[in-house]
């Protein structure tokens, strides 16, 4: 019976149990499967019934942990990949076909957008673009070979927020495949399916592990668009590893405490930030300052553990900074047990162009803070003593 609720869908749902009655799920550390006779292999092979063949296609571990996430997003169907991008480009290259529209957020991860910018363009897919702030233009960018429409929310590195309905009623108006990035929120705090989303993608390396441990990341979705995908993924091997499945269908266990936690400290960051004369601004999706703030509490259940802020001084100020830090990490993750400094516009986001940087509110002295579980004090006297130096 479902509890319909999140923690608990977490902790409780797990694949059938062995002959050993297991309270903990086991690794099936297997690539493939074997079949009782002749007859049983055909139907397999047939796909007459549903059953393990083979650990790129599928497997308990993989299986478990798509299962959970589907029940935490309120999706059909999902697949899992090898990692967050794997699950991008894969769900791309399932639904696109040669000379198809894309209509996407600018404000997305640095990795998607070279996707847009140097890979998909080698099979004449064309992308046009629209600002989180414009969304009235998205109708006017739509053209009759428009497939696609992708965003995310809160958005990588600027943390800010889209107006996911409002986007998920122009796809369904016109019917275009919505699909939304929900790596910063986790599908603890907001579900983007209840928006209107036809396709939710995660990076489960981040939050969903929360540990900086292994790699991955799903896609789930309607049942229709998941087959097209997973009839991709099974043929062209960009699956997740069983091993990697396991642990992080056992992370999601602990999932919503950990992202309670994070969100908690966060927040106390944000605000400490926020009162700091060497700071300019703080983005933090629910500190009242935040310009969508209002659309934030609707959206997410808290504000997530990712603080942006725009250091005094430019993109000089903003590597002494990094410079100064002494007990947070210095990596281009995040969603870490760890508190995680980065500076966008000399790393993660320097080979775009300063203009395209700009519009996607990356300022040279903007400082993402990936907030971990230290404690609070620890963590906000860091940043102090690295501001101040």
């Amino acid at each position: 019976m479902s509890s319909k609720h999140i923690e608990t869908e977490a902790i409780r749902t797990q694949i059938e149990r062995s002959q050993f009655l297991e309270h903990s799920n086991p690794l099936f550390l297997t690539s493939s499967y074997v079949f009782e006779d002749a007859e049983d292999m055909r139907t397999s092979f047939a796909d007459e019934k549903q059953r393990n063949i083979y650990s790129r296609y599928s497997n308990p571990n993989t299986s478990e942990f798509i299962e959970k996430i589907c029940l935490m997003e309120g999706a059909e169907r999902g697949y899992a990949f090898a990692s967050g991008m794997s699950a991008v480009f894969s769900t791309f290259a399932a639904l696109l076909n040669a000379d198809d529209h894309v209509i996407s957020s600018r404000s997305i991860f640095g990795s998607t957008q070279t996707l847009f910018n140097n890979i998909l363009p080698k099979w004449n897919i064309s992308v046009s673009s629209f600002k989180i702030d414009e969304l009235d233009t998205i109708e006017s960018l739509i053209q009759p070979n428009t497939k696609l429409i992708y965003a995310e929310s809160p958005t990588n590195p600027a943390v800010d927020i889209l107006d996911l309905k409002r986007i998920g009623d122009i796809a369904k108006k016109h019917n275009i495949i919505f699909i939304v990035d929900n790596c910063f929120a986790t599908p603890y705090l907001q579900q983007p399916i209840k928006f209107g989303a036809n396709l939710v993608i995660h990076s489960a390396t981040k939050l969903i592990d929360g540990q900086g441990r292994v790699l991955g990341g799903v896609t789930v979705g309607t049942s229709d668009l998941i087959q097209k995908i997973y009839l991709f993924a099974r043929n062209t091997g960009p699956a997740l590893s069983p091993f990697n499945a396991w642990i992080l269908s056992k992370s999601l266990e602990t999932l919503p405490v950990r992202v309670d936690k994070h969100c908690d400290n966060a927040l106390k960051v944000a605000t400490f930030l926020e009162a700091h004369d060497k700071v300019n601004f703080v983005k933090y999706p629910f500190l009242k300052s935040h310009p969508q703030y209002e659309l934030a509490k609707q959206q997410m259940k808290l504000g997530g553990n990712v603080v942006a802020f725009e250091i005094k001084g430019g993109i000089d100020a903003g590597r002494n900074f990094l410079n100064s830090i002494k007990l947070l990490s210095l990596s281009a993750n995040l969603g870490d047990t760890r508190s995680i400094v980065t500076h966008p516009a000399s790393t993660t986001h320097a080979k775009l162009p300063e203009e395209d940087r700009l519009q996607t509110g990356i300022t040279g002295g903007l400082i993402r803070v990936s907030v971990g579980l230290e404690h609070t004090e620890d963590i906000i006297n860091d940043l102090k003593q690295a501001l101040e130096n």
